[in-house]
């Protein structure tokens, strides 16, 4: 009888851990990016700093001996002054009334486009085309061809109307010294409200198709399913429209610059181009410099909830 012997088991020795990377690997990950950050730090951050600085100072520079450490007192000043408050209020308003209106306008474009329909295609990229021109050139189309009293389109059309029931021409109206704020929020409204679609037309086009289906089902009317389910779907997207077109409009100088030039009275200066005027019309650069951070510091805090929304709609759509 023949036994079979069974060598014995070898037990493989435990495998050794792995050498985990040490911080020169995340290093070297990063050595690409370094170029990045250098610019961005350069163009960026050491202007700021030099702003900061200079927010500290008594300077003029018609008094170029005079110039002294003060201290806070630039920005007591940016909150104190008469002017710079009004700028406040005005930027307030014109920031509101554009924002307001462009997301409005948006929402409906956005629900129309939404829709199909022939020539869909074309319509979309003719709404969106009001965005894609440089801000300098359209506040001179509006300011010349559309508000010049003489031979702006917004009096020609007028005319055209009282001869059309047997009337004279018209009144002449100049439009930007009648109505310059109006005429700065219409202006604007139009360069912002394809923004404000885009953004809207994601959202509607990010809607759950089986969800309106079922509510099409249940017989739920077209304005149910709009306040129901489509607007709770795009309260993100439109407090994001808000606060980004919010973040631009607070900057806005192109407009205000080239139409009205902050007049009559001050009654459209906001506060860049109040920081323009105490810079290059005053000469006060400590002053300028104090208001360029408050507008700065207001910005980064307005942008700190844009990224937030921007963040949970990533989650959301991370969740789906």
């Amino acid at each position: 009888m023949t036994t079979l012997t069974v060598p014995p088991k070898t037990t493989s020795p435990p495998a050794r851990p792995r050498a985990s990377r040490g911080g020169g690997g995340k290093w070297k990950r990063r050595i690409p990016l370094l170029p990045a950050l250098v610019f961005t730090i350069v163009v960026t951050q050491l202007p700021f700093v030099a702003t900061l600085v200079i927010s500290t100072f008594q300077w003029n520079i018609l008094k170029p001996g005079d110039r002294h450490f003060v201290g806070l007192d630039n920005f007591s000043f940016v909150f104190t002054d008469e002017r710079l408050r009004t700028a406040v209020l005005n930027t307030i308003v014109l920031t509101a009334s554009v924002v307001i209106i462009s997301v409005l306008l948006g929402l409906g474009l956005a629900m129309l486009l939404d829709r199909r329909f022939i020539g869909r295609g074309l319509a979309r990229t003719m709404l969106i085309a009001p965005f894609l021109v440089m801000p300098v050139a359209a506040a001179l189309l509006w300011k010349h061809a559309l508000y010049n009293p003489d031979y702006g389109l917004l009096n020609g059309t007028l005319n055209a109307v009282y001869r059309l029931f047997g009337a004279d021409n018209g009144p002449t109206v100049d439009w930007v010294s009648s109505h310059p704020m109006p005429a700065v929020v219409v202006s604007l409204v139009w360069q912002w409200t394809p923004f404000m679609m885009l953004i809207l037309l994601a959202g509607l086009q990010a809607q759950p198709a089986d969800v309106l289906e079922a509510a099409r089902m249940d017989g739920a009317s077209a304005l149910q399913t709009f306040r129901h389910i489509t607007l709770p779907h795009l309260r993100q997207y439109i407090e994001l429209g808000i606060l980004l077109g919010t973040i631009y409009i607070v900057q806005t100088f192109d407009a205000v610059y080239t139409i009205t030039q902050g007049g009559p009275g001050s009654q459209t200066t906001n506060l860049p181009y109040e920081i323009y005027l105490t810079m290059f019309r005053k000469y006060e650069y400590g002053q300028a410099a104090a208001a360029g951070v408050v507008v700065v510091l207001g910005s980064i805090v307005i942008a700190t909830f844009a990224l937030r929304t921007i963040a949970s709609l990533f989650r959301e759509e991370v969740s789906r």
